[in-house]
């Protein structure tokens, strides 16, 4: 992609991936009908994501997907998950603006990508502050760092635990993380505020998963849309997850 950098690994140099395998592309599928979710969310990175940006842990391509639907000119998916790698080697075969790529995030290629963009993927790997560290051989001086994880230990449910969640995170730690990684912080804030307690109930307590059916499509359709409108003009206090924004430093 134009001296972007190409990441490619052997399957033999690719770490393990953590976690039900299944259980993630089954969650993955089952929340693509979350519509006004799947939007905020992808709302969040569009400002930050520049030209050429890089997608950690893209699943199965729906991210990567709405951001081209919103102007993105081209984008490199990467996965380190066989089925969802060649998932993503399908979807996008005939779309020239997508690369599709396998590497290892703690031992990268070096790239001039815009930004390095990861949603639900951090929480994953052992060494976070390493795979953050990345970011210096992947992006160009300023390429922006755009992660999106789950929030607060006290939510640590059995389902997190199946699909190999190391983690969760506050405001603090997501920072701490990535000023340990030597980024500079442009901003880091909750998000979904009505979604933690949600989550705390449903997952932790009741020992639910996340599926489709009338709970999530009610939820979507009437919960989500008011909490966006409102975190649109309020910082939340807490929320089910963290949105925050590193810079690799510019060097000057």
């Amino acid at each position: 992609m134009d001296n972007l950098g190409q990441p490619a690994s052997s399957d033999s140099e690719l770490p393990v991936v953590l976690g039900d395998t299944v259980l993630q592309s089954e969650t993955l599928e089952s929340l693509a009908s979350a519509v006004n979710y799947n939007n905020w969310l992808t709302s969040l990175a569009i400002p930050h994501l520049g030209d050429a940006p890089i997608e950690l842990g893209s699943g199965l391509g729906d991210y990567a997907q709405a951001w081209l639907d919103e102007g993105v000119p081209r984008i490199t998916t990467s996965e380190i998950d066989p089925s969802r790698l060649a998932h993503l080697r399908a979807r996008f075969a005939d779309d020239s603006r997508v690369e599709v790529a396998s590497f290892d995030i703690l031992s990268p290629p070096e790239g001039e990508y815009s930004s390095l963009v990861a949603f639900n993927v951090l929480e994953h790997i052992p060494d976070h502050v390493g795979a953050l560290r990345g970011a210096h051989t992947l992006l160009r001086p300023g390429g922006l760092v755009i992660m999106f994880v789950p929030a607060f230990t006290f939510a640590m449910s059995r389902f997190d635990r199946k699909v190999g969640h190391v983690r969760r995170y506050t405001v603090t730690s997501m920072r701490s993380a990535l000023t340990e990684a030597g980024l500079e912080i442009v901003e880091a804030q909750y998000m979904n505020l009505p979604g933690l307690p949600a989550w705390f109930v449903g997952m932790r307590l009741l020992r639910m998963s996340p599926s489709e059916g009338p709970l999530l499509s009610v939820w979507d359709k009437r919960v989500i849309p008011l909490a966006r409108k409102w975190e649109s003009k309020h910082r939340a206090p807490f929320g089910q997850s963290v949105f925050a924004i590193g810079r690799v430093p510019t060097g000057g």
